[in-house]
């Protein structure tokens, strides 16, 4: 016998929770399975302000604010400029009212948000893995096959599944939906240290993000004293290790001058977790009865910090298409379309910079700012995470990209030959990438 419920979703992280939660409020049966128990460890611990009015709607502002590092702004720190430092505060952002956000342990933060959808009246499953989805053939349903920690089976039957599974792009995988991003390779290193020097006062919560000759490192200040640090790297250079990945991250930070003196006398707290080319997408957001939220259908990067509070945000787009779905069956292509739209518009904000955060023109207009038109703020809008709202940004950031592309026609030269040498990089690390899923 099957346990029938309205909604499943797989996966218990930020993106399913927030989901889960809503349409539970409404008076769904929800199901929640997540083959983890939390808290469970997960990288991204840097929210946006954007993310703080959605866990205030959720109910769980103050317990996020007990476990957060306040998080005023963040620093940019470049070896190629004359003036190496580059601070910008959310407070001088477009909309004012968003003036701070929140670094988090995730472990911490998703078991929050998990224990929240139960206590909306979701049914939740830690230790549970999703085996196998089969969608009805007439459109009306799927069934799903689970196997518990402990070896037990259970089946579901939902009217609408939705794939909330993060990097284990659950559906996208089943459906052969999934795509590498050809147009941008991404490996990371990371690991918790504690006993690192931070910024004082007001700045012990920026996040730092710091250039070097392979890519970029981030710095997360976190409240109980750990600090999450990490390299992004081109996956070519990821595959030059040849020793112990632990190894090969310290010779990694020692690249980077600044940031290994902040480290010079920090101990390194956690395993080093290394992860390869993760930049990817998926080519259907939706069908009939499902459709995918956040890491499930498409990941780029992290320099922005943007994950969790697009899948949080993916999240209320969700339970809002669902609700639609199943309420008015008539309207829901109409409303699966409208999710694929927004879900596809905040990609396509942060994937424009994060394309060219590497190219030295970027870098120049990140560590020269200006305010002309107004990119300045409209800039800090996007840092944010404020691209949802009514915030009148789009004319201002227009014209950033304006003002990119005729920096980098002013440095022709110089443009063209990074793009030869990304092209290079491309190649090298496509090449990379393939040899490493081929062992």
């Amino acid at each position: 016998m099957a346990t029938a419920c309205d909604v499943f979703v797989i996966g218990g992280g930020p993106g399913g929770t927030t989901a889960g939660a809503l349409l539970a409020e409404r008076g769904y049966q929800v199901v929640i399975a997540e083959k983890d128990r939390h808290p469970r460890f997960h990288i991204g611990e840097s929210l946006l302000p954007a993310n703080l009015p959605l866990l205030e709607r959720l109910g769980v502002g103050e317990a996020v604010r007990a476990i957060g590092m306040v998080k005023w702004g963040v620093e940019f720190l470049s070896p190629w400029h004359t003036k190496a430092r580059q601070e910008f505060l959310f407070a001088d952002a477009w909309n004012k009212d968003m003036p701070y956000a929140y670094h988090v342990p995730r472990a911490d933060f998703d078991a929050i948000l998990f224990r929240n959808a139960a206590a909306k009246g979701a049914t939740t499953h830690e230790g549970c893995r999703v085996q196998d989805v089969v969608f009805s053939g007439s459109g009306d349903g799927a069934r799903i096959r689970t196997r518990h920690a402990d070896g037990g089976v259970e089946d579901f039957t939902a009217r609408f599944v939705i794939d909330a599974s993060g990097r284990d792009t659950f559906l996208g995988r089943r459906l052969h939906t999934k795509r590498r991003n050809p147009r941008h390779n991404s490996s990371a290193l990371y690991g918790h240290f504690r006993g690192a020097v931070r910024n004082s006062g007001r700045e012990e919560g920026h996040i730092s993000l710091f250039w070097f000759e392979h890519g970029w490192f981030w710095f997360i200040p976190l409240a109980d004293g750990i600090t999450s640090v990490g390299a992004v790297v081109w996956p070519y250079y990821l595959n030059t290790r040849t020793g112990p990945v632990g190894d090969f991250f310290r010779e990694t930070l020692a690249l980077c001058p600044p940031l290994a003196e902040r480290l010079a006398d920090a101990t390194l707290v956690s395993e080093v977790q290394a992860t390869g080319n993760f930049s990817y997408g998926c080519e259907h957001s939706h069908g009939t009865n499902h459709l995918l939220v956040g890491d499930a259908f498409s990941f780029i990067d992290p320099v922005f910090s943007s994950g969790v509070m697009l899948a949080m945000h993916g999240g209320f787009l969700a339970a809002d298409a669902v609700d639609t779905c199943l309420k008015r069956p008539g309207e829901a292509a109409r409303a699966l379309r409208a999710y694929d739209r927004a879900l596809r518009q905040g990609l396509r904000t942060y994937a424009w910079f994060i394309y060219r955060v590497n190219h030295p023109s970027m870098r120049d207009l990140f560590m020269g700012p200006r305010n002309i038109f107004r990119v300045q703020e409209a800039l800090l809008s996007v840092l944010a995470g404020d691209i949802f709202a009514d915030t009148p940004v789009w004319g201002s950031l227009a014209a950033f990209k304006a003002l990119y592309y005729l920096h980098a026609l002013r440095h022709l030269r110089r443009s063209v030959r990074t793009l030869l040498q990304r092209r290079l990089l491309h190649r090298r690390s496509a090449g990379a990438s393939v040899a490493a899923e081929s062992e």
